[in-house]
């Protein structure tokens, strides 16, 4: 029976590609009286097929019995990766931050709004100058200080504020997290920062790019991997500048676009939007 809530479940999935994979999926869903309401798909010159599939949610008493027997149906046969999110349900999210607050504002006005698709649990940063706002939102601010000597310390305390979480998102988050946090964390991790990598590395890249005279300015959101900056790409943007951009413009111009990218990644994540198909995504 379908939920008469009108709430849905998304079904995502990845497998060898053959003929009969949505005729059978849907098969599925019909057979149990689901009615699908959105399906995305895609195939790789690799093989490979990946698909996003909304329908109906079965009653709550009914879903167990029901993936189950997809499973055993249908994923198996097919060699599927697939996970099956309510939509109705809020994904935890903990952002972390240093001092700058464009990506950090951005989100909170997402979330305060009901446009983020998750709940903002809590915001850790290694600084203190984002406290009030942050607070002035109700929502707990935990300073960590980030040194030399206390970086695995101060990890540690991170990961016991942060607590269970679906998602981590880095919003201007100046320091490297240690592969060891990443795999204690227990949940993706999400980052942001302008497109002029590789080319202009380290402190004052909006300088050292109008030196050269650039002429787009970007910004990129991936998944954070133990290899810095390397992780599966979610969203990207540039913007054209000019010879008349000085660098206070150029840096207002980055974090525009560094706010935008990084909120369709975390929305597109949090809608369950993203496969991983090896280092590269597939954003429906």
């Amino acid at each position: 029976m379908i939920a008469p809530d009108g709430k849905t479940t998304r079904l995502l999935l990845a497998c060898p590609d053959r003929p009969g994979l949505i005729a059978t999926v849907s098969g599925f869903l019909a057979e149990a009286g689901l009615n699908i309401v959105d399906v995305d798909q895609h195939s790789t010159a690799a093989g490979r097929f990946f698909m996003r599939m909304v329908f109906d949610s079965p009653a709550t008493a009914e879903r167990g019995a029901l993936e189950q027997r997809f499973g055993r149906e249908v994923a198996a046969p097919f060699e599927m990766e697939h996970t099956f999110s309510e939509s109705a349900g809020r994904k935890r999210v903990a952002v972390m931050v240093s001092r700058e607050d464009h990506c950090l504002s951005d989100l909170l006005w997402r979330w305060r709004n009901d446009h983020l698709g998750g709940e903002i649990v809590c915001v850790v940063s290694n600084h203190e100058d984002l406290r009030g706002e942050v607070e002035a939102v109700g929502l707990p601010f935990h300073h960590v200080p980030v040194g030399r000597e206390s970086r695995g310390e101060a990890e540690g305390r991170a990961l016991e504020l942060i607590g269970a979480v679906d998602l981590l998102v880095l919003a201007r988050y100046m320091q490297i997290l240690s592969p060891a946090f990443l795999d204690d964390l227990g949940a993706p991790a999400i980052n942001i920062h302008h497109s002029f990598l590789p080319a202009f590395v380290g402190a004052d890249p909006y300088a050292r790019a109008h030196e050269r005279g650039v002429k787009l300015i970007g910004a990129t959101a991936h998944y954070v991997t133990a290899e810095l900056d390397a992780g599966p790409i979610i969203d990207q943007d540039v913007v054209r500048v000019g010879h008349a951009d000085e660098i206070p413009d150029l840096v207002r111009i980055g974090r525009d676009v560094e706010r935008l990218v990084l909120a369709r990644a975390v929305t597109a994540h949090l809608e369950d939007r993203v496969l991983l198909d090896g280092e590269r995504t597939v954003v429906f």
